[in-house]
């Protein structure tokens, strides 16, 4: 019988408000540097690239927060080198990965607040496993989701990345429950699924975005019950 059920965070919970090009045209302007979301939008896939080589090539990064910055940094330096900015790249960088520190820059899916109260109402614990830096906890407080979270895990915090499966064994301990008693939502197969299933729990993968990924369990988390043949 289920007992919990863990989400994963970004593309999950929250995506960045209003968008990550809309944040980043922001910064660059106030340091004098005007360019379209337009342009900063056509560049946004090769920075997730760039995220996604850097994940394949050593996902550690994840359970510190120095080097989890530096990625990141990374990526939006070689946004602002594309755009043409050189000398500052990394000041700008480290400015945009700042703004993400802040409860502004996220919101939450509109289904989100509506399946956690669903969940609780059924009598289940409800957490967070994410791959995320320390201000996890304080986004989530700041957007009026933490109260609601029985157990929060970040990596960076634990020192333990997805797909480890002792990230999904802490955060099973954290709430009391046997992995075989847990469900796993979350976006990244590789980080999500992989890491949920390695432990028995229960993985479900959500693509919120239609980015075609075939095997989808959910488009959203009003889909998520029948998913699971619960009852509505």
């Amino acid at each position: 019988m289920t007992a919990a059920v863990f989400f994963d965070v970004g593309n999950t919970l929250l995506y960045p408000y209003p968008s990550v090009s809309a944040v980043v045209r922001e910064v660059l302007e106030a340091a004098g540097h005007v360019h379209e979301v337009e342009a900063i939008d056509a560049l946004i896939p090769l920075v997730d690239q760039y995220y996604e080589d850097r994940y394949r090539e050593d996902d550690t990064f994840w359970t510190s927060e120095q080097e989890t910055s530096g990625v990141w940094v990374g990526m939006y330096s070689l946004l602002c080198r594309q755009l043409g900015i050189t000398e500052d790249a990394e000041t700008l960088a480290l400015r945009v990965y700042d703004e993400f520190g802040h409860p502004r820059r996220w919101k939450a899916y509109q289904d989100v607040v509506p399946t956690i109260e669903r969940l609780k109402a059924r009598g289940l614990k409800v957490g967070v496993i994410s791959n995320w830096d320390r201000r996890l906890e304080i986004l989530l407080e700041g957007l009026g989701l933490a109260s609601a979270l029985d157990a929060v895990v970040s990596s960076a915090a634990v020192g333990l990345r997805k797909p480890d499966p002792r990230i999904f064994e802490l955060a099973c301990r954290r709430l009391g429950v046997e992995p075989g008693q847990a469900v796993h939502v979350g976006d990244h197969h590789y980080a999500d699924i992989i890491g949920a299933r390695s432990v028995g729990m229960t993985a479900v993968l959500i693509d919120r975005h239609d980015t075609g990924t075939t095997d989808a369990d959910i488009s959203d988390l009003y889909e998520l019950d029948a998913h699971l043949g619960w009852e509505m």
